[in-house]
């Protein structure tokens, strides 16, 4: 924490530098494995999808490769993250781990679409499916999947980036299951509806599970306050504070998809608390909050409080 005397406002700053997040725990081998099988897996599926004249498994084929390039952009993100501030990107490119679990969010949403339409398109004119080579490719990509996923797993809750990850192989796992019980089930009765009856069930599983990870990482790129904390709560805080009587311009947003900043103004009519004052409201913030990235303005002078807008006052 460091203090800054400003001669002209006479108020102060307190910057907690030592409290700030850890980067995320590196998950570059959970990515590197998961690229890899499943790139694997999608020149698998394709070749199979041609040889059987399925239509299902080659679209399928299109859509993990787009899962691929999901995967490929999350790890370039999370390779970015830890890149050091520079003088033209002061906070470093944290940022980027949000655009990546938001992009990511958008191709789940595209793959529903992809899914549905052909869903639609195979209810009106049904097709013939090689069923024996669909269930073993298909058994195929659940492993896959899974493996992934559980490489993944660990990380899900902390970082919406790798929970973006997560979700993916989750859903592509759940399509592979729909593709083995419905090619079994056509197997034994011959009624191909079943295929694209069972796609357009899972497109509506994934377009519910993605929506919450579309909302949050919209929310953190558009810089509002990180999902799972409440600006009142945070507020009420502060003002409880001994020597705040009033805080004003109190901002919380996401640095990046595990990193939270925080800064305020707080009118402390007693006078500047002090350095330690201030490292231990950081630590605080930091351990009821996650907040790692704390700056605080203190004011002495009630005028200023006073001759702000309303709005601007908490």
């Amino acid at each position: 924490m460091s203090a800054h005397s400003h001669d002209d406002h006479r108020d102060h700053d307190g910057h907690d530098h030592g409290a700030h997040s850890h980067a995320p725990h590196d998950f570059g081998t959970a990515f590197m494995i998961g690229i890899a099988l499943n790139l694997g897996f999608v020149l698998i599926e394709a070749f199979y999808g041609l040889v059987a004249h399925s239509v299902a498994l080659v679209a399928d084929a299109g859509h993990n490769l787009g899962d691929v390039l999901g995967l490929a952009m999350a790890w370039i993100a999370s390779i970015l993250a830890r890149r050091v501030p520079s003088a033209t990107h002061t906070y470093g490119l944290r940022r980027g781990t949000i655009l990546a679990a938001l992009l990511n969010a958008m191709l789940l949403l595209v793959a529903v679409g992809a899914i549905a339409v052909e869903g639609v398109r195979r209810l009106i004119e049904p097709e013939s499916i090689a069923s024996r080579t669909v269930m073993v490719v298909a058994a195929i990509g659940i492993l896959v999947n899974g493996i992934t996923a559980w490489l993944f797993a660990a990380g899900r809750k902390g970082d919406i980036n790798v929970r973006a990850a997560f979700l993916h192989m989750c859903y592509d796992a759940l399509i592979s299951l729909g593709v083995v019980v419905s090619a079994g089930v056509i197997l034994l009765t011959g009624w191909q509806r079943l295929d694209p009856l069972v796609s357009l069930a899972i497109a509506a599983i994934i377009l519910a599970g993605t929506w919450s990870l579309l909302r949050d990482s919209l929310g953190m790129s558009m810089d509002a306050v990180p999902p799972g904390l409440k600006k009142d709560e945070v507020a009420t805080f502060l003002r409880g504070w001994p020597g705040v009587s009033a805080i004003h311009d109190l901002h919380i947003w996401s640095m990046s998809t595990t990193e939270t900043a925080l800064t305020c103004h707080l009118l402390m009519p007693g006078g500047h608390p002090g350095d330690a004052t201030l490292a231990s409201l950081s630590r605080q913030l930091h351990e009821r909050y996650r907040i790692g990235h704390v700056t605080v303005q203190i004011e002495t002078d009630a005028h200023n409080a006073c001759a702000l807008e309303p709005d601007h006052v908490v």
